[in-house]
């Protein structure tokens, strides 16, 4: 047990590292490309993306989480969900060439059409990597992971960018994508030296399916919840207000998806491991949590104040009406950064029924949500969508958590002071904020007031709520020591 401990310790700390190191190249790269390239080419590639991600839900089938969740599986097993997904990629590659016309038609856009055909090969591309990296997942090899995820960002950022540079338009984005995915692919088969056996359909595979099939639906309903909106105003308000709506909700939404993305996937296989130890899981959880509330409150707080400045060093003058946007959208992130880690509890202890039923519940709130703000635009859209997040908050997470070992109470507790120390740090960087209000760079700007929030925010969060032993003793875990036996939180 101790040695699983420090696997997902360090595996955490190597998915931050990998996450935080993207994040700044994602950035740099957006701040590039947008200056390259026009908002209504990223608007053309959104109207398409929006339903094939919706796809590409269904390329791992949850069958990658079955993998690691299920507590142990035979290497017939793992191949014949190899053979699955190889089969699911395919047909999803050839749905997604019939959809081709479709989403001209609908568009009234004929420019989608090879946008769609090209993005169509990501699916098998995608498709062969799945359980290679389901099985780096379950040896909790995350710094393994974590290279080949930013190897192969990195090359399809420097593709994307070079065509962006000669001219290339909206398939400087395709381009990246694609190249990015066939760079993992083949660094997962490299790194895992896996070679799937020859299909053997007897397999037993049944209980793994059932897993997968109900995460993938869940993820399906989620995924047509949180992205109708973009299929609205793509449709009724053009390639322009999707562009400027899709950017400002990729700014605010990436810092905390990363961070989602680093501390979810070795929160979620370690708290597989650990579903029938009770007392190590609760504390494993609350302390992932807690480290992923401070960051993800402090991040969305200073989009939300800061927007303008955010919006003009990330993307440029061309982008000015984003930061009304993100403004509006910064509520609904920090929603999702209270109600997503709860997934982790349901789906690691078998709960994923309960998932999916939440999700069928939601989607009906916010698609309502979406249809009364369309008519004013993406500005209506967002504060709608913000709107029902804020009122849906409390029910949701009294729904996760009824039945399971974590409370209220206990969630309450992990929120409550990275959300009040950011509330003050807010407060008080907007009271100093005249004073280099006037200058002129706002790359400046945003430096002085991001400095001083979060120099507020480190105070009242270490000090005077009393974290300063729990993050020295987690940095000191990372480091490969041993945690205080004075912290009643040690894992």
């Amino acid at each position: 047990m101790s040695d699983l401990k420090n696997k997902a310790v360090r595996g955490a700390f190597a998915k931050a590292c990998g996450q935080g190191i993207s994040l700044i190249v994602r950035l740099v790269f957006i701040m590039v490309v947008a200056r390259l390239i026009d908002p209504a080419d990223f608007g053309l590639v959104a109207m398409v993306t929006v339903v094939t991600r919706l796809y590409g839900l269904f390329t791992s089938a949850g069958l990658a989480e079955a993998a690691v969740q299920s507590l142990n599986i035979s290497d017939q097993q793992m191949s014949g969900l190899f053979w699955c997904n190889i089969l699911i990629g395919t047909l999803l590659g050839v749905v997604c060439l019939l959809t081709a016309p479709i989403l001209v038609f609908f568009y009234q856009e004929p420019r989608l059409f090879w946008i769609t055909v090209v993005i169509a090969a990501g699916f098998v591309i995608t498709a062969a990597g799945t359980q290679h990296n389901a099985l780096l997942q379950r040896q909790l090899r995350y710094f393994s992971l974590t290279l080949i995820d930013g190897f192969s960002e990195f090359l399809g950022f420097a593709i994307g960018i070079t065509m962006a540079w000669v001219g290339c338009g909206y398939w400087a984005l395709v381009g990246t994508a694609i190249v990015a995915q066939a760079a993992s692919t083949a660094c997962l088969w490299l790194t895992t030296q896996w070679v799937p056996l020859r299909p053997q359909w007897a397999v037993e595979l049944r209980s793994l399916l059932h897993f997968g099939g109900t995460i993938t639906l869940n993820g399906l309903v989620v995924y047509v919840a949180y992205n109708f909106e973009k299929l609205l105003l793509g449709r009724f308000w053009g390639a322009d207000a999707l562009g400027i709506y899709g950017g400002a909700y990729q700014l605010v939404n990436l810092p905390t998806q990363n961070l989602n993305s680093a501390v979810g996937g070795v929160a979620f296989s370690a708290l597989s491991r650990l579903q029938h130890d009770c007392a190590r899981f609760k504390s494993y959880f609350l302390n992932s949590y807690s480290v992923l509330l401070s960051i993800t409150v402090i991040l969305t707080m200073g989009s939300m104040v800061f927007a303008n400045d955010v919006v003009l060093v990330a993307l440029g003058p061309n982008w000015s009406g984003a930061a009304v946007i993100l403004r509006l959208l910064a509520p609904t992130i920090l929603i999702f950064g209270i109600i997503n880690p709860l997934a982790w509890l349901l789906l690691s202890t078998g709960l994923q029924q309960r998932s999916l039923t939440i999700a069928i519940v939601i989607a009906p709130l916010v698609i309502s949500a979406y249809g009364i703000g369309l008519p004013y635009g993406p500005g209506g859209v967002a504060f709608a969508y913000s709107t029902v997040m804020a009122l849906w908050l409390v029910p949701h997470v009294m729904w996760c958590l009824h039945g399971t070992i974590i409370s209220l109470r206990d969630v309450v507790s992990a929120l409550k002071p990275p959300f009040v120390s950011g509330i003050i740090a807010a407060f008080g960087a907007l009271i100093l904020q005249p004073i280099w209000s006037q200058l002129s760079s706002p790359v400046l700007r945003l430096g002085l007031s991001g400095s001083v929030m979060l120099l507020l925010y480190l105070s009242m969060l270490l000090y005077g709520f009393g974290q300063k032993a729990f993050y020295r003793d987690l940095l000191r875990e990372m480091r490969g020591g041993v945690p205080s036996a004075a912290d009643p939180r040690a894992v």
